[in-house]
């Protein structure tokens, strides 16, 4: 039976736009380019399950309402399992809302809604398809979500024995006490910076940052870096995985990139070292294409630029 990839997190409806500059304060500016799109870290990280080949099961909330119809379709059509998508009635389909400038570096305003609606009820049928995965299983959980449904997700995943790997967005919602529980954690220097109360913007600071979370709990632990690549820390030491210098198109779900396939990769078997690579070089691949799930490349294009990155991995300690 194929590995499975357990999604929980952030469903979105992306509406996204290109503009020829940033909007000034008070300005009314013309875009184009515009995308109605299926977006949300983890509606994102299950697309790439299901284009990597594994069965990718996407747990959350949508709202009910003509939004869901446009995350949850494109979904199904890629092969996800949406069984542990349930409906909010009091509550809007999350939305992003997305900017892209010439440089391609993405501005996103979210409207949580239905990401933030939880009941006992929903929480219960996320809890049961975790108890119901098949194995081997990972879990992959961003923290977009009401902190109370990742705690009882990551309590439910040990005692099961199920990977957990954490995708810290929003940082303030992450519980210190949850690193021990992980095996893997994907900040970016920002989100470092808040989880550690300190900066982790330079090489230096990046490095000193994933050291830190390594040091308390977490097995392997990669910041991404602000203009590409990596820094991972774990058992056998502490690395710099670069990027491969491609051109910025749009940065939009660049970082969910890097997260899905760490975690697919470490799913299907992957030293740490060569899952980070994959992630660094689907993260590559990403910014180089408009839009979030549009600009993600299969397993094979991955592969091929992952191979270009690994010579120039430098190890930084251990």
């Amino acid at each position: 039976m194929a590995a499975v990839l357990i999604s929980l997190g952030s469903i979105n409806a992306d509406f996204q736009v290109k503009v020829d500059h940033e909007p000034g304060s008070a300005e009314t500016l013309l875009a184009h380019d515009f995308l109605r799109l299926c977006g949300g870290k983890a509606a994102n990280t299950a697309y790439l399950g299901s284009l990597f080949g594994l069965n990718s099961h996407l747990l959350g909330r949508v709202g009910d309402d003509d939004l869901a119809t446009q995350v949850l379709q494109s979904l199904g059509q890629a092969g996800v399992n949406i069984d542990g998508v349930s409906r909010a009635t009091d509550s809007s389909t999350a939305v992003s809302m997305i900017i892209v400038p010439p440089e391609g570096k993405k501005q996103i305003v979210l409207a949580a809604n239905a990401n933030d609606s939880w009941n006992e009820t929903s929480i219960k049928q996320v809890l049961t398809c975790i108890d119901n995965s098949p194995r081997p299983a990972c879990l992959v959980i961003d923290a977009e979500i009401d902190p109370m449904v990742t705690s009882q997700a990551i309590a439910r995943a040990k005692v099961l024995g199920i990977p957990v790997v954490l995708d810290p967005s929003f940082p303030e919602r992450v519980d210190p006490a949850w690193l021990d529980e992980l095996t893997a954690i994907t900040p970016n220097s920002e989100e470092a910076s808040i989880l550690l109360g300190a900066k982790a913007d330079s090489l230096e600071e990046a490095t000193q940052a994933a050291s830190q979370l390594f040091a308390r709990g977490v097995r392997i632990a990669c910041i991404k870096l602000r203009n590409g690549g990596a820094v991972m820390a774990h058992a056998e030491g502490t690395y710099q995985i670069p990027s491969g210098n491609v051109p910025v198109v749009d940065s939009t779900g660049a970082g969910d990139a890097f997260t899905g396939v760490l975690a697919i990769s470490l799913l299907q078997g992957f030293a740490p070292l060569q899952a980070a690579c994959r992630a660094v070089a689907a993260s590559d691949i990403a910014v180089t294409r408009y839009g979030s799930q549009p600009s993600y490349a299969a397993a094979d294009r991955v592969d091929e630029h992952a191979r270009a990155i690994e010579p120039r991995v430098r190890r930084l300690h251990g």
